[in-house]
């Protein structure tokens, strides 16, 4: 089987799958339980100062998104950062690294914005012989208006300004936990590279209101009679992450910076896809709160049996793999084109791909007598949109033109598409 050892900033874990800061991550109980199933490392749910106490909510935290099967798309998360006494926590944290030295722990951290907050909790957590800390700038509830979490991961100044303080106070490793609630993730990734970040994680929870009860009219989950924005996780942030992972591991200002993907992370594949657009290593949560912790064991099997049948011995191998194919829209190639086909064998004439196209698309779908379908190539415009609506995997697939041959739709030949500004179907030759 492939060696799935992965060094993360010098970090060394026997595979590249940890537990993100949340609730599976609060306490000693559960951090033995999971590297006991088989987790690679920990990041120890959110610690922060003596201060004010963080007390959270005693009723519902959660809201749920679910589809049509019941199966949990997203959580939405009003839980607050750990409201267990600091010095329990690092008692903890240090008993677990005591007895589990080759797997990663790394404590995540929030405290007010100035320096001799940091530089306190930096000094307490010293020995507690972790391996890292991760900056917790992208909480977006509750903390945030206390002027922490994505209240300071919004401005990029503060990033650079708190990254700084820790690495000037800290012999740790030092990850930037980034909020994806900003128009552009790139700045705040380019500020905490500038302050000396070891690298960053991404992305952390979106701001958000999952769902409404329609009786009582009070956003859920709902707290004697009111409800309150939360962080949104789970499967269906994951395109979303994706984006966000791959803008920052192929801008020139933040290339090269280690990036711990996070966001939807529920299968081997997930991590996969996060490791080919630059991630060092994920972070899972969500699926690790819907399934139990031994779902690591299917991520770990699946990501193995993956990299062997690609010939790959290495994580180190499968990092970054992907990033040099994600480009701008204008440098896509016009000259690249395809056509949908439907297997009449695999077809069970449910008549989607025909509505789709027919209702929403380019009407490019003929239902023939005893309920044939078939593709019209002169008006398919290769959107796929019938392929993602077919309910039978592989029944319509698209296939490519080879160049030279004539598009029917237009008749212009596939090469011609190469000089857009003077082609038929640019819009603005159009309108001439």
């Amino acid at each position: 089987m492939a060696d799935l050892t992965t060094t993360f900033i010098g970090i060394t874990s026997p595979n590249p799958f940890w537990l993100a800061s949340a609730p599976p991550t609060d306490k000693e109980y559960n951090v033995r339980r999971a590297f006991e199933a088989g987790w690679g490392g920990v990041v120890w749910k959110t610690l922060g100062s003596e201060g004010p106490p963080v007390v959270n909510v005693n009723g519902p935290r959660y809201g749920a998104i679910w589809g049509a099967d019941r199966r949990l798309l997203g959580l939405n998360n009003i839980e607050l950062i750990t409201d267990r006494p600091l010095e329990v926590n690092l008692r903890e944290i240090k008993a677990v690294k005591r007895d589990w030295k080759d797997r990663a722990l790394i404590i995540s951290l929030m405290v007010p914005c100035d320096e001799d907050s940091w530089k306190d909790i930096l000094a307490r957590i010293e020995d507690t012989e972790a391996d890292g800390v991760e900056l917790n700038f992208g909480c977006p509830h509750g903390m945030a208006e206390r002027g922490m979490g994505s209240a300071v991961g919004q401005v990029p100044e503060y990033i650079e300004m708190v990254t700084r303080w820790v690495k000037k106070h800290s012999r740790m490793p030092c990850i930037v936990k980034l909020t994806p609630n900003i128009s552009d993730i790139r700045k705040p990734a380019e500020a905490a590279k500038r302050g000396g970040a070891d690298a960053v994680s991404l992305i952390n929870t979106i701001n958000s209101i999952t769902s409404v009860n329609l009786d009582d009219f009070s956003p859920e989950p709902m707290i004697d009679g009111k409800g309150t924005h939360g962080g949104y996780c789970g499967p269906a942030v994951k395109p979303i992450a994706l984006n966000m992972v791959a803008e920052i591991a192929r801008s020139p200002e933040t290339y090269g910076l280690p990036i711990s993907g996070i966001g939807g992370v529920t299968t081997w594949r997930d991590a996969a896809e996060f490791m080919t657009l630059g991630a060092g290593n994920v972070q899972v949560c969500t699926a690790a709160m819907t399934y139990g912790f031994k779902i690591v064991q299917e991520m770990i099997s699946g990501l193995s049996d993956y990299m062997d049948r690609k010939g790959m011995t290495s994580t180190v191998e499968l990092v970054g793999r992907a990033v040099p194919n994600v480009t701008d829209w204008q440098f896509l190639n016009l000259n690249y084109v395809t056509k949908a086909r439907i297997d009449p064998d695999a077809c069970i004439k449910c008549g989607r791909c025909f509505a789709a196209c027919e209702d929403t698309s380019h009407q490019a779908i003929a239902m023939k007598p005893g309920r044939v379908f078939e593709v019209m190539d002169d008006e398919c415009v290769a959107c796929n949109l019938c392929v993602n609506v077919c309910p039978v995997e592989n029944c319509i697939t698209m296939v490519e033109l080879p160049k030279g041959a004539v598009d029917p739709r237009t008749g212009a030949k596939v090469t011609d598409y190469a000089n857009w500004t003077q082609h038929p179907n640019n819009p603005s030759v159009a309108a001439e």
